[in-house]
């Protein structure tokens, strides 16, 4: 008996590692990434049971479970609001239109570089890092051609500017999110990072912009019209996160309640949207459904439901799955360990810059929740330490962040995980500046 309690750990942290195995060789298996890691979940917690059972401790094992998953629940709903509106604007073409306008301006490369970067860094605060990354890469890969050079810098930025903007907003990024719900940091606090987040992004962005050439590129007429509705759910959208925060601030209700009734409310308007279009569809009305086919869906009225079945669902069951699994590792001691080694033996400020570094190879969203789960006594500048380096140590590679793996869907040819591996460098000093410009900016946070 005392054999097979030995046993138990060692096997969790192996199907654990098996599982998180497969999750990199996503892109070689095509086996989603959600798959492995909620079947390791399951077996985790059979094995967790099994461990308590031995202890005399049945009961403990269902209390943990639940308050793990009130934890994901209140994930998930905040998640499903914020994606659903993002969906609903790309459905709208309120990203489209701003490509095209940004597309048809007389720039030059270089202006193309930090106009792109600049609105990535500013963007993806409210809308996620991936969205921005997306709409940022595109338009960078349409207004620079085949100056694969100019493309690969261009896009670097992009991904540093897209992970940088979303570590100083608590709707930034999946990690600042958790570090906010879990009200170790207030939503204003969050935005003393906002220094050291733009100094991360401009130290290698200027290093990289002598590498991109001043030619003024040919500017294309091109059009795309924002549907009807897209700048009222644009409206809806800001003022969802502004109710969010408030309720938040004011009554601590936690962030999902106000997100979900925006979600509603946008449910409702929907239903207005749909019957108008539906109506003028079946009228024929000719240049109303001239602009429907102009957009590519002649025969798609909004709809909600086809907004809901947009949700990336693979990327909510990844997150129940890691959830389940470092919490499977917490209940039966093994984060303990890892928070008396890394906190207690290293200090504070050098474990949190070390999460930062393996955010570039192991994904933030464990990381941070990890440490979320461990509590170690911080402060609150070594909080928004963690938080500013889970978000900004993604940019290292490109594979550290959704923000990089998408745009290597972009530019297949160009950007890859090489060429992005030649500036870690400068992306590293970034890295190093951010870092200290908030151990210096935001001393008085550090007792």
């Amino acid at each position: 008996m005392h054999l097979l309690r030995l046993l138990l750990g060692p096997a969790i942290v192996v199907i654990l590692a098996m599982a998180y195995a497969l999750v990199f060789a996503e892109e070689y298996l095509h086996l989603r990434k959600s798959k492995p890691v909620m079947i390791a979940a399951a077996l985790i917690w059979i094995l967790v049971a099994l461990d308590f059972h031995l202890k005399g401790l049945d009961a403990s094992v269902s209390e943990r479970l639940r308050q793990i998953l009130v934890e994901y629940a209140e994930l998930f709903f905040f998640l499903l609001s914020a994606t659903s509106f993002v969906n609903a604007l790309v459905e709208r073409n309120l990203f489209e239109a701003l490509q095209a306008r940004l597309v048809a301006l007389r720039l030059s490369q270089r202006g193309v570089f930090w106009l792109t970067g600049t609105i990535a860094f500013f963007l993806s605060p409210v809308a996620d890092n991936l969205t921005t990354a997306l709409v940022m890469g595109t338009v960078a890969v349409a207004a620079l051609g085949k100056d694969r050079k100019a493309i690969v810098g261009t896009l670097v930025s992009i991904v540093v500017a897209a992970n940088a903007g979303g570590a100083f907003s608590p709707f930034g990024d999946i990690t600042t999110l958790m570090v906010w719900q879990k009200g170790v940091a207030s939503f204003g606090q969050f935005f003393v990072l906002f220094v050291p987040s733009l100094l991360s992004w401009l130290a290698p962005a200027c290093i990289i912009s002598f590498t991109i050439g001043g030619t003024e590129i040919q500017a294309r007429a091109t059009h795309a019209a924002v549907r009807k509705g897209g700048y009222f759910i644009a409206f809806l959208f800001l003022g969802t996160i502004l109710v969010t925060v408030l309720l938040h601030q004011f009554l601590h209700l936690p962030p999902f309640l106000g997100m979900m009734m925006g979600l509603g409310l946008l449910n409702l308007y929907s239903y207005f949207l749909h019957r108008y279009e539906s109506r003028v569809l079946a009228q024929s009305v000719p240049d109303t459904t001239d602009e429907f086919e102009r957009n590519g869906r002649a025969s798609e009225p909004f709809s909600i439901f086809n907004i809901l079945r947009q949700v990336e669902w693979d990327t909510f069951l990844f997150f129940y799955g890691i959830m389940l699994c470092v919490g499977g590792l917490a209940a039966i001691g093994y984060l303990g360990g890892l928070s008396r080694f890394l906190y207690g033996g290293l200090g504070n400020t050098t474990a949190n810059i070390l999460i930062g570094l393996l955010s570039a190879v192991i994904d933030n969203i464990p990381l941070t929740y990890a440490v979320l789960t461990m509590m170690p006594h911080m402060d609150l500048g070594q909080w928004l330490l963690v938080t500013l380096a889970a978000g900004i140590g993604g940019s290292l590679l490109s594979i550290g962040s959704a923000a990089g793996v998408a745009l290597m869907g972009v530019s297949r040819e160009c950007y890859t995980f090489v060429s992005h591996l030649k500036w870690s460098w400068a992306i590293l000093l970034g890295y190093a500046v951010g870092i200290g410009a908030h151990i210096y900016l935001n001393r008085a946070l550090f007792n």
